[in-house]
């Protein structure tokens, strides 16, 4: 047992982006998380993949396993000399009955650390856009269970204090006891006119924000059929949402859009969704790695004196070509005398960050930009090296040669399928929550044909609002029988993300 310890780590609210840096740190650790219905799973991923991953929240409702029980599983797995990641919705002991996981871990001499999160309440609030405190309005906050048991003679809670205190109260979990809960401040002396918020699902994809009055929320709350789990919010702090939401009111919030770019190159693109409020899967359907050999590639560098001009079509390319460069023991240096064509603005700044300014950039970023631009030139007897992915179009070649020039095409980089498509997305799709799915290039839609297969990709697209980069890429699309309903008049990352949200706004 030298190795064997319990973190009991809070999961936070929902957003999985709002755990801890520690809290992660124990799930990277990890050889068993036990996790809750309130958890985000995505927050598994951060686990080993070989990680035994248990269920312990609710199943139709009712908890899969009752406190006892889960308390003697921590201890068990721990026993078994095995590091056990305790992940819980909100705070492990703010209402997370933390406390008796702690005391049966300490009764049975097993090691724990207890991870704070954010809990439930300040989340809430703050995606809401409701401060729980304001100097103008209330200099305190309460949080109160909203679940007394229905059959208790006396209630626990001091109601005469919680009612005319006139702080902010937060109710946890008090949806089913709404109305009693209200009655009952009314009873012991707040006003009926206080501003309440019910927070739904809080800080997630499927955040729902409900405001009245202690009078009337309960009805509100009924008619619009407003279910668990949800916080209560109490308090005149309540009337500043109108002024301080931000969360639901970003252009894309709601939205569950999947990113299909390699890993490496998802990160940029789903950022600049998530800001408007996205959430986002990232589904990479390509992984590109080094070509089978080097050796075209290598020759090609070693003359590069001899070539007049350099042609390079993506980031990857740069990228590729550059690391190759180095490997050979060379840097931009050996691009002294040839000059360089790039497709375009992020294929430039991916050639600045190697301190190479190119000559050409044209105007329209696709294959068939890059001929317009160079049929203006004399290329007779020229000679160009344009490295290139294995399954790029033919098209810059054989125009160029066309044109009198030599080109030289070494294959810099490969495009193959990924082992797996991520269970998240996949289930996404099937429980048909995706709103958008985006492609980036013909190989993103043709490699998820792939995998999927056509019939399937199909029926799992269906409703699925199609979002393109470029003409290039909604041609595969369409191959594919798939209708594109996103296409930006420019080829860019920027251009595909504000067109994305023109269409959902």
């Amino acid at each position: 047992m030298s190795n064997a310890i319990v973190y009991l780590v809070g999961a936070g609210p929902g957003d999985p982006t709002l755990i801890t840096l520690r809290g992660v740190e124990c799930l990277k650790r990890a050889d068993v998380v036990v996790y809750d219905y309130l958890a985000n799973e995505q927050l598994l991923n951060h686990a080993p993949e070989g990680a035994e991953r248990i269920y312990a929240g609710k199943i139709g409702g009712r908890h899969n396993q009752d406190q006892e029980e889960i308390s003697r599983l921590l201890v068990e797995k721990a026993q078994q000399g095995k590091v056990v990641v305790r992940l819980k919705g909100g705070d492990p002991f703010v209402f997370g009955r933390g406390g008796e996981e702690c005391e049966a871990l300490s009764a049975a001499g097993i090691p724990f650390e207890v991870v704070p999160g954010v809990t439930a309440a300040i989340g809430a609030a703050a995606y809401a856009g409701i401060p729980l405190t304001h100097r103008d309005f209330t200099a305190s906050v309460a949080f109160v269970t909203g679940q007394e048991g229905k059959d208790k003679d006396e209630s626990a809670i001091d109601w005469d204090r919680l009612s005319l205190g006139g702080g902010t109260v937060v109710f946890y979990m008090g949806i089913t006891t709404l109305r009693r809960n209200m009655q009952r401040m009314i009873e012991h002396g707040r006003s009926a006119d206080t501003p309440v918020a019910l927070v739904r699902w809080a800080t997630t994809v499927c955040q729902q924000v409900l405001t009245g009055t202690i009078a009337d929320i309960a009805d509100r709350a009924e008619e619009a059929g407003f279910k668990p789990p949800a916080i209560t919010i109490v308090g005149e702090v309540v009337t500043l949402r109108d002024k301080l939401r931000w969360y639901d009111s970003r252009p894309l919030c709601g939205r569950k859009i999947i990113v299909t770019r390699a890993a490496e190159q998802a990160g940029e693109f789903s950022a600049k969704l998530i800001t408007r409020g996205a959430t986002v899967l990232e589904c990479p359907t390509i992984r590109l790695v080094e070509p089978e050999s080097w050796q075209l590639l290598d020759v090609a560098i070693r003359e590069l004196p001899g070539y007049d001009w350099l042609i390079l079509t993506s980031g990857n390319a740069v990228r590729f070509f550059f690391q190759r460069l180095e490997a050979l023991g060379l840097d931009s240096r050996a691009l002294a005398g040839c000059k360089v064509c790039a497709v375009g603005p992020k294929t430039a700044d991916a050639f600045r960050m190697f301190g190479v300014r190119p000559d050409l950039v044209p105007s329209d970023y696709k294959a068939e930009g890059i001929v317009n631009e160079f049929s203006r030139l004399d290329l007779k007897g020229s000679k160009i090296l344009f490295p290139k992915a294995d399954k790029a179009r033919e098209i810059i070649p054989c125009e160029l040669k066309r044109m009198g020039a030599h080109v030289d095409c070494p294959v810099a980089y490969r495009n193959i399928l990924p082992d797996r498509l991520p269970p998240e997305a996949l289930f996404a799709l099937e429980k048909r929550s995706v709103d958008c799915i985006t492609f980036t290039s013909s190989s993103t839609v043709q490699n998820l044909a792939a995998m999927l297969g056509e019939e399937l990709l199909l029926d799992m697209l269906k409703g699925v609002t199609v979002a393109s980069i470029g003409p290039i890429t909604s041609k595969s699309c369409r191959e594919l029988g798939l209708k594109v309903d996103i296409e930006p008049s420019v080829y860019t990352l920027d251009a595909l993300t504000a067109a994305v949200e023109a269409h959902f706004s």
